[in-house]
């Protein structure tokens, strides 16, 4: 399997449908972040106290990081196609920050009709990143094969999860909110790239410079 290094990223952008979405999906890799990176964290929905969650998740899994700035937005959950002209402006003016290394986005082919859209339009406005798509277990079935894997050691792992239930409290009575989806999940993704436990990911573009 060829390897492929994060160890050069400084700019991130990650982009969440919901409170929550980023942190399941992307959080082994929010915590093997280089240090010092400069991180703009996107969501399109949540009310107040999913917001605070999720501001008190991202603090915690991007500890290391340089900055962490919040755009947190409050569109309806489950409605954003309906919403699309404002949620194009969320990740549009997400682009105009900057020119960042990588880019965190729902997979396109994700069941929630939120996550897709966001994926759709990530791939659109950053035309000039590494766009990483990630994958959100949930009763949809919808997983895939992915095509990235980030490896993460059964301590990262984890360290993960205890994040997860520590900031997301809300979520807890959810009947597919515990350890055996979290880290059955990533066993699975874990033995597919020979690590322990791993994130996946799916990559529809890049360069390969010499």
């Amino acid at each position: 399997m060829i390897g492929l290094s994060l160890s050069g990223v400084r700019s991130v952008v990650a982009l969440g449908a919901h409170p929550d979405d980023i942190e399941i999906a992307a959080g082994g890799l929010l915590l093997s972040l280089p240090e010092g990176v400069t991180v703009d964290y996107v969501l399109a929905t949540g009310v107040p106290a999913r917001q605070a969650e999720a501001r008190a998740a991202a603090s915690a899994f991007l500890s290391k990081a340089g900055s962490l700035t919040f755009h947190l937005h409050d569109l309806p959950d489950g409605r954003l196609p309906a919403h699309w002209n404002e949620t194009k402006e969320i990740v549009e003016a997400a682009a105009r920050l900057g020119t960042p290394d990588l880019i965190l986005a729902p997979s396109t082919d994700d069941a929630h009709q939120d996550h897709r859209l966001l994926a759709e339009l990530a791939s659109t406005a950053f035309r000039n990143s590494l766009v990483l798509h990630y994958e959100i277990p949930k009763w949809d079935g919808d997983l895939s094969r992915r095509n990235v894997y980030v490896p993460l050691t059964p301590d990262q792992g984890r360290e993960k999860v205890a994040l997860l239930h520590e900031h997301f409290p809300s979520q807890k009575a959810r009947d597919w909110w515990d350890d055996e989806v979290f880290l059955g999940l990533a066993r699975i993704r874990g033995m597919e790239c020979r690590a322990h436990y791993a994130e996946a990911y799916t990559l529809t573009k890049s360069l390969l410079t010499f």
